[in-house]
């Protein structure tokens, strides 16, 4: 993507863990770059389609003398996620905080922080076969519609599907959503869990009866293989309950294991 970039913006400020860099305060630069499009404004000269970099200078300046930070790891993230939620049209920022008067007994030039930050799409599952199953999809749509940094861009409509594993159980509904988020893929999950454990799941059987089932199908291109997620989910391309809601509002998403759309994988599955 294209960028925009502001390079040593120049503060004195009291963050450090030391009380004589509280008291005296030293020097600090900070740069971003914004990962974003300025075609359209390099050929319209509109403004408005692009980021004023002023601004953003100017709301920088006012997270870093708001307050004495101790670390200025979470300067950085404070100023990140400014950026991400104040300015649209940016995808991605990249913030370096360098403090060249850093305590150090030592010949340097500065010590710096530097992070990544953007914005992640995911596609969330959702099921439910107990009690008042569309009323338990809505309100787990709403619990995640409430999430700090999170945003739910498309939804499915419901379906009535069979139960896949356990058969002795009744039918459920299902949907997936695709949201707009600033979390990790650890930090998503958590909060995912924390919306079941509030709506009353409970795991007693594999596969069985559940109030609430919320699962990552996927996350931007990511493939995370770890003890307690798995994305692309290990099982989404042989059931149908899945692929269906996720056609509906992804068609044309390509599976970053498989390399093929879901349109496709849907295709092979009702031709199996």
């Amino acid at each position: 993507m294209d960028k925009i970039i502001i390079e040593n913006l120049e503060f004195i400020g009291t963050h450090g863990v030391f009380q004589e860099e509280k008291f005296l305060g030293q020097k600090f630069l900070v740069s971003v770059e914004m990962m974003t499009s300025t075609r359209e404004a390099g050929k319209t000269g509109n403004l408005e389609k692009s980021t004023h970099y002023g601004m953003v200078a100017d709301d920088i300046e006012k997270i870093f003398l708001s307050q004495s930070f101790d670390l200025i790891e979470t300067c950085a993230e404070e100023i990140a996620h400014m950026i991400l939620l104040n300015y649209p049209l940016v995808k991605e920022v990249k913030v370096k905080i360098k403090k060249p008067w850093a305590p150090i007994r030592k010949h340097f030039d500065f010590v710096a922080v530097e992070i990544t930050r953007k914005w992640h799409k995911a596609y969330i599952s959702l099921g439910s076969n107990m009690g008042n199953k569309k009323e338990n999809l809505l309100k787990a749509i709403e619990n995640i519609k409430n999430l700090k940094d999170t945003f739910v861009i498309k939804e499915s409509t419901i379906l009535e599907t069979e139960p896949y594993g356990y058969k002795d159980q009744d039918m459920f509904l299902n949907g997936c959503i695709e949201i707009k988020t600033l979390f990790t893929p650890q930090e998503l999950l958590k909060e995912l869990l924390e919306i079941e454990i509030l709506m009353g799941r409970k795991r007693i059987i594999k596969w069985g009866p559940r109030i609430i089932d919320l699962d990552i199908i996927l996350f931007d291109d990511e493939v995370i293989n770890e003890e307690n997620l798995v994305v692309p989910h290990p099982y989404m391309c042989d059931r149908i309950f899945v692929l269906e809601p996720l056609f509906e509002i992804a068609p044309y998403i390509i599976h970053p294991v498989k390399r093929l759309s879901i349109m496709e994988l849907k295709n092979l599955l009702e031709n199996k």
